[in-house]
């Protein structure tokens, strides 16, 4: 019996990309609208390109709504000046209605673009709807050249749920913008369509005002996209990809039509052609080909996701996510040399590297937001070093190098990354014959919650496990599930030790349990469905149980290992070829080159079994799978 999958944390879980955020990856602020306004459509935290200079201006008037400055009073006249003291008195003593109407009066008196948007910040302030309105239009009979004032009337008409009402403003957002500044004005439009029950209209308004500049060559590609976006933001598959390829027909390097295939990843074939178009652009940035590599990750890729990274160091090799990704993907499939370069090399760009420099501002609060931005980022970036660090010793580790692996956890002292280290210097420990040692420092660590007792019970189990300690490590899971009854996770683990110590009955109780509370728990049922086929039993539901989990977790190796598995033991031995021949090819594991190999040897295909096993036994000698399947077909490596 193989060691089936365990629904764990592995290295590919830290080995995030993090570099600077696109130019689209800023919100709008019509989210914010809706809930000053109180409006019945959820909001949405969409992802929009970077606006054009004076749309960026219009979409800060929600951030300044609280804000008591007044608007620049250098030329202000008597009047003016006494309206808006008396304004802002009113505003302190609870009556912004009133400070609204004062503000407006004065703003349509003087035709000031800065005391229509304050008077129409202090109706978005209280909720007060029909006030922003009218005076949103008010600004617009008084400045009808303004395109910050067709753009906030779009943003308010939009979040207010008037959808169809905001097809004028939306198109003069775009007329009133300088020609230069229209395909980001263009794009920027997609952030207002939110999600709920008008996002289809919402979209469809946003469609019909983009579509007179579908046509010009300068926006285009812009207009194609924000009519992409907007669809995507309402739930549609086929229109963002129709309009995405369109673009991606004129220009395969578009950063826009390849977000749109990666946020659609594995949901139609054409989103990741989007994608693989995209990669191989000679334009492509290096933050989007990390994500399309991430996308083939969850997707369990991993070599194709390795070539993703490999081409991405080869053609920028100083991109040092690009190295953490490499070395991570290395580590999951066992190709620990590969892992130790790509991860030294890594936190070699990182220490030689040049700090980031801050962003400039223009006052105070800008001041404040780049300081926190430069926190997260130093946050962010240790917390990817932690990550190399101790990827880094797991690699020692598997190589057996512990002093090498204990003194790259020496580096990481008083990170605050407490648990890893903990964890990783317990198998350090247990790996050098101290398991003892081990077990005893794992249960040094915080149980804060239910996450922190599960987690120390499953590291003092790994132990045991890897100590090849069946029993002991069943009695210590049979203790927490019985003070953690019906943890999923907990159940499962108990369940394959069972497997391990041949208690098939019990197996099967536990992995029904585990379904019966987690439905979704693809684990259990290919546990189940695997460990009757390997057993020769009841081989139709042995069947459908792997189907069922494979329905739950397309595109899985191991359940597709399981699958193939299943299909030998039922004599289809072709159709278990090409199964098992697909899935090696995705990730060629040792116990899956096992079962590929059988199914080779018993079609008289000994050969390539036999080359097969052998870069098995290379990669782990000690596999049980392989080793019982050399010796029941009495072959000698």
């Amino acid at each position: 019996m193989r060691d089936l999958p365990r629904p764990a944390t592995h290295a590919l879980n830290g080995a995030r990309s993090r570099s600077k955020t696109p130019m689209w990856r800023v919100r709008w602020h019509a989210a914010a609208i809706v809930a000053l306004l109180g409006a019945n459509a959820p909001a949405q935290a969409l992802t929009a390109p970077e606006p054009g200079p004076a749309l960026a201006q219009a979409a800060k008037a929600a951030s300044t709504a609280g804000s008591t400055r007044r608007p620049g009073n250098s030329t202000l006249d008597a009047q003016t000046f006494y309206q808006l003291l008396v304004a802002e008195l009113e505003l302190r003593n609870g009556e912004p209605a009133i400070a609204h109407q004062v503000l407006l009066d004065a703003a349509r008196r003087t035709r000031d673009e800065a005391l229509f948007k304050r008077s129409i910040d202090i109706a978005i302030e209280n909720r007060a709807a029909e006030q922003a309105l009218a005076g949103l239009k008010a600004w617009r009979l008084s400045l009808p050249k303004s395109h910050n004032a067709a753009a906030m009337q779009a943003q308010v008409l939009m979040a207010l749920g008037q959808v169809q009402d905001a097809l004028e403003p939306m198109r003069a957002t775009i007329e009133l913008a300088p020609v230069a500044d229209r395909p980001g004005v263009i794009e920027a439009l997609s952030g207002l369509v939110m999600r709920g029950e008008q996002a289809a209209a919402a979209a469809a308004v946003l469609d019909k005002a983009v579509e007179p500049w579908k046509e010009g060559s300068l926006t285009r590609n812009a207009a194609l996209l924000a009519a992409a976006r907007g669809w995507l933001a309402a739930g549609e598959t086929r229109r963002p990809l129709d309009l995405a390829q369109q673009v991606q027909q004129v220009d395969p390097g578009s950063d826009g039509a390849a977000l749109i295939g990666l946020e659609l990843f594995g949901k139609d074939p054409r989103a990741e052609a989007l994608a693989e178009t995209y990669n191989r652009a000679p334009k492509a940035s290096a933050p989007i080909r990390l994500i399309y590599a991430r996308r083939l990750t969850a997707a369990q890729r991993y070599r194709e996701a390795l070539a993703v990274t490999t081409d991405l160091v080869t053609y920028q090799p100083d991109h040092a996510p690009a190295w953490l990704m490499r070395g991570a993907l290395q580590i999951e499939l066992a190709e620990m040399e590969a892992a130790r370069t790509s991860l030294t090399r890594y936190l070699d760009l990182k220490e030689t590297g040049k700090p980031v420099a801050k962003a400039d501002g223009d006052g105070d609060e800008q001041a404040n937001d780049s300081d926190e931005a430069a926190e997260a980022h130093a946050a962010a970036d240790d917390q990817e070093r932690n990550q190399a660090i101790l990827m880094l010793s797991q690699v020692s580790e598997q190589l057996k190098d512990y002093e090498g692996a204990q003194r790259w956890l020496e580096r990481l002292s008083g990170t605050g990354d407490a648990s890893g280290v903990i964890l990783r210097r317990a198998s350090l420990l247990a790996r050098t014959g101290k398991l003892d040692e081990g077990r005893a420092l794992i249960r040094t660590l915080p149980e804060r919650n239910a996450e922190d007792r599960r987690a120390k019970v499953m590291g003092e189990t790994q132990l045991l496990r890897d100590a090849r300690q069946w029993q002991a490590a069943y009695e210590l899971l049979t203790r927490a599930n019985q003070a953690q009854p019906d943890d999923p996770d907990l159940l499962y683990e108990q369940a394959l030790l069972a497997e391990k110590l041949l208690r098939h009955d019990e197996m099967e109780r536990l992995l029904r349990r585990v379904i019966e509370v987690k439905p979704d728990q693809q684990h259990a049922y290919n546990a189940l469905g695997y460990s009757l086929a390997d057993r020769g039993l009841r081989l139709e539901e042995a069947r459908a149980l792997i189907q069922k989990a494979l329905e739950l977790a397309p595109g899985d190796p191991f359940i597709g290992d399981s699958l193939g598995w299943v299909e030998f033991r039922l004599g289809r031995r072709e159709e278990a070829l090409r199964i098992l021949q697909g899935v090696y090819q995705q990730r060629p594991d040792v116990e899956i080159g096992a079962h590929l190999g059988e199914v080779l040897w018993s079609l008289g295909r000994q050969d390539e079994a036999l080359q097969i096993w052998r870069a098995g036994q290379q990669r782990d000698a000690s596999n049980d799978v392989l080793a019982e399947t050399l010796t029941r077909l009495k072959v000698r490596l």
